[in-house]
Formats: structure tokens, C-alpha cells, sequence
């Protein structure tokens, strides 16, 4: 098995940051998620795409749901829809919302009842070259066929769930994955892409605890914004993501919960960029 290793994690060419630099250099993203019953997942994104070096995060969600966020998290800017959950009648609007931005992460809290709204969203978004990860139950709604340019982050039902919305078998991904690149979440990740395989070990069983695959798919979508490089943003979202959990639960034990980590990952992205000298 290929193992992802540190120096695989950097590859991922992150911006420099000089003093020249000013506020969206380093990139704006945008979140669609969020439903009266679920906000702590656009939160928890929301948050680890700040954390991953992004410099604007903005979230498109329900209002009561954006309004709810805007009292957890004053770093992130909300885009109210008057909708209790998202359905069709908002596709146009967050569509056109959405096409000044360098990313797009889309399933976090948004809810089975927007299944029909996410998959037009990402066939809109997918015809206009948008960069894009999916996650949540965005995923259970589309077919690979709906979708290119975006890092996929499916647990493993989710991923039997896409396989059966594509009507392929899993030998059969390699075929139909075209240019999108999937994290199938689990003891060991495993990230596919057109003609390559890797596996992560980073991570433990204390992050079954909801949330944390939130701040995998923020993550990933905050480095793919930066560098629009897919294979390597979700070869260290998916490292980084584990490591921050490594590093938790040995400081506090098995009860981590996935907030516990956000503030780890500057740390873990610092350490693991920085090489040795010589090298």
C-alpha cells in the first residue's frame, strides 16, 4: 500500500505570504450548507477553511441557520436565504452568488430535504469549471457523472451511496472518477484519483465523534482554494485532518469532540510544512 508521508503532504505548494500581501491573496471561500436543524457543521468548515491559511470564508445558509452562526463564529461572513432549508427556488440565486469565489464546499448541515437543490447546484457549478468539494449529504444526492473539478469526502456508506448513484461497482471507479478526486473517510483514508491510490493512517477511533469530517471537507476546500491543486489538497486535508486528532486525543484521552481540534491546526500545518535544513 502507498502510505501518504510527510513529504507527500508537501507537495501541496501553499502560497508565500510577504509583507506586500493584502486581504483575499490568499483566497475566499464559499460554503453552502446550514438548515434549521444543523449548524454546527457549517461552523465547524466553516472555521478549519480560516485555519487551513483562507482569508474570507463566507457561508450561504437559510437565515435562521446564518443568523445562529453569525453568534458562534464572528469570522465568518453569512449570505441569508429566506428558506427554512435550501430547495430549488434557491438554485439561481446561490449559483450566480457563487462564481467570485475560488472554492466552493457544499453538504455541510444542509439537511436530505435539499437533495434536488444540490445536485442543480453542482451541475451549475461543475458546467463553470467552479472548484468544488462535496460533502455530507450532498454526496448521497449526486451521481460522479454530475460532477468534475472537486475533492469528494464520503464516509464509508456515503461512498457506497455514490457508488450506487453512479451504477458502478467499486472496481469500476477508476473509469468514472474523470478529474475529481474522492477521501473515502475511515480507520484508514483512502484517496483516489484518475490512475493513483494513497492511504492515510494519521487520525484514531475517538474521531467517530461528529464533526470532524466537517473540518476534513473544510480543510480541503481551504488548501484546493489556495493552490487549485485537488490530488494534493485532499492528500493533506486528510493528514492534517488526522494529526490534529492524534495530537487531541493524546493531550485529553478518548472524549475529543471535533471543536477540540480547530485551534490545532496552524500547529500541525506548521510543522509539517516546515523542512528540515538541508533538504
Amino acid at each position: 500500500m502507498k502510505y501518504v508521508t510527510k513529504e507527500d503532504v508537501q507537495k501541496l505548494k501553499l502560497p508565500s505570504r510577504v509583507p506586500e500581501s493584502h486581504k483575499g491573496d490568499f483566497g475566499q471561500v464559499l460554503l453552502i450548507g446550514g438548515s434549521q436543524d444543523y449548524v454546527g457543521a457549517v461552523a465547524l468548515a466553516g472555521t478549519a477553511a480560516l485555519r487551513s491559511g483562507i482569508d474570507i470564508v463566507t457561508v450561504a445558509a437559510p437565515a435562521k441557520a446564518a443568523w445562529a452562526l453569525n453568534t458562534i463564529v464572528p469570522d465568518i461572513i453569512t449570505k441569508k436565504f429566506d428558506c427554512l432549508f435550501f430547495d430549488k427556488k434557491q438554485v439561481n440565486a446561490v449559483v450566480k452568488f457563487a462564481k467570485d469565489f475560488d472554492a466552493v464546499l457544499i453538504g455541510n448541515g444542509i439537511g436530505r430535504r435539499s437533495h434536488q437543490f444540490c445536485i442543480e447546484v453542482i451541475r451549475k457549478l461543475s458546467a463553470m469549471n467552479k472548484l468544488l468539494v462535496i460533502d455530507a449529504d450532498a454526496i448521497k444526492a449526486i451521481s460522479l457523472k454530475d460532477v468534475k473539478h472537486a475533492i469528494l469526502t464520503p464516509h464509508k456508506r456515503e461512498f457506497q451511496m455514490l457508488m450506487e448513484n453512479t451504477h458502478i461497482r467499486k472496481l469500476q471507479l477508476q473509469k468514472h472518477i474523470a478529474d475529481n478526486v474522492i477521501i473515502e473517510k475511515g480507520n484508514v483514508d483512502v484517496i483516489y484519483a484518475k490512475g493513483k491510490t494513497k492511504y492515510n493512517k494519521t487520525g484514531n477511533p475517538a474521531m467517530t465523534v461528529g464533526g470532524t469530517g466537517d473540518i476534513l471537507a473544510g480543510l480541503a476546500v481551504g488548501f484546493y482554494a489556495q493552490t487549485k491543486d485537488s490530488w494534493n489538497s485532499a492528500i493533506a486535508a486528510a493528514y492534517i485532518n488526522g494529526l490534529c486528532g492524534d495530537i487531541i486525543r493524546g493531550e485529553i484521552g478518548a472524549g475529543l469532540i471535533a471543536s477540540d481540534m480547530l485551534k490545532k491546526i496552524p500547529f500541525v500545518i506548521d510543522v509539517t510544512f516546515t523542512k528540515k535544513k538541508g533538504k
